[in-house]
């Protein structure tokens, strides 16, 4: 386990540690065992699953909101989520992404995540910031946003930001 705490000096510094030496750290980061059996998701798993992603998007100045959003959109929170055309797990990760982000098991929540929250950065520095091109992207491809200079013509693909939008709406206001 690599749990992290955190604890802020007199000064406002925030301090990361694996090893808190008092009991004034508070528990920032909790990591969860590698592998867990198979089977559906049940409501609890769901919950730190979702918890751990909100912290690690913070941790990666993301918005949790959207990284909430495209979980929602993507599997509903399924870590054994599988779509007709291969993508995997909570954030559905495509094969291909999975190799380029060293995402070794897609159906282990903590790797989908934290390989998904690496795409959508990517993602959004290669559209400049533009969220709507980024959640274009994860949908229909980086290179098809590209040819179509915004979102491309599919009806999935349009239907699909508009979904994650809502969403990400919902979670914002939330917050």
């Amino acid at each position: 386990m690599a749990d992290i705490y955190r604890t802020v000096d007199k000064d406002g510094v925030a301090h990361f540690t694996n090893t808190p030496s008092d009991s004034k750290g508070e528990l920032y980061l909790r990591e969860a065992p590698k592998r867990r059996p198979r089977g559906r998701s049940s409501g609890l798993e769901k919950t730190w699953m979702m918890e751990y992603a909100e912290r690690v998007s913070r941790a990666n100045n993301l918005s949790p909101a959207l990284v909430k959003a495209i979980i929602r959109a993507e599997s509903n929170g399924d870590r054994f989520a599988e779509s007709p055309k291969g993508a995997q797990g909570m954030m559905q990760l495509m094969p291909f992404t999975q190799t380029r982000l060293n995402v070794s098991d897609p159906f282990d929540p903590i790797e989908n995540i934290e390989g998904g929250i690496r795409y959508i950065k990517e993602l959004l520095g290669t559209f400049g910031g533009n969220l709507v091109h980024a959640v274009a992207a994860y949908n229909a491809g980086p290179a098809a946003v590209k040819k179509y200079r915004g979102i491309p013509p599919y009806e999935e693909t349009r239907i699909y930001v508009k979904r994650v939008m809502d969403y990400y709406s919902q979670y914002e206001a939330a917050e």
